[in-house]
């Protein structure tokens, strides 16, 4: 699963054209780890994580938090105790780009890390 899509960067999501369509998408999704999901709609990809206790979970958003910012792309969070569930999609198209693809190989590494 190694993937050159960590080391690049998000683009403006703003003129960047079409959402990707289902092959693309496809094509994409290996380069990601095996616990990413699409929804039904190709409009999102989601992952689901569990962690230890509220210190590891809070450290991995902090983290996260980060890259998005540096990223100017943010994802969806919902965050409990011991889980977050992390979804990306580019809102500005109402699909995915590879925005969301970037970061969530970059999320993949920081977790890999």
């Amino acid at each position: 699963m190694t993937s050159d899509l960590s080391s690049k960067h998000c683009e403006a999501c703003e003129g960047i054209g079409a959402a990707l369509n289902a092959e693309q998408i496809k094509n994409l999704m290996p380069q990601l780890n095996k616990n990413w999901e699409v929804s039904a709609d190709n409009r999102i990809i989601k992952r689901s994580l569990s962690f230890n206790n509220f210190y590891e979970t809070m450290a991995f958003v902090n983290a996260l938090a980060w890259i998005a910012n540096i990223e100017n792309h943010h994802p969806d969070l919902e965050v409990g105790y011991n889980y977050c569930h992390v979804s990306f999609m580019t809102h500005a198209l109402n699909g995915l780009s590879h925005n969301d693809f970037i970061c969530a190989a970059k999320m993949d590494k920081l977790l890999a890390d």
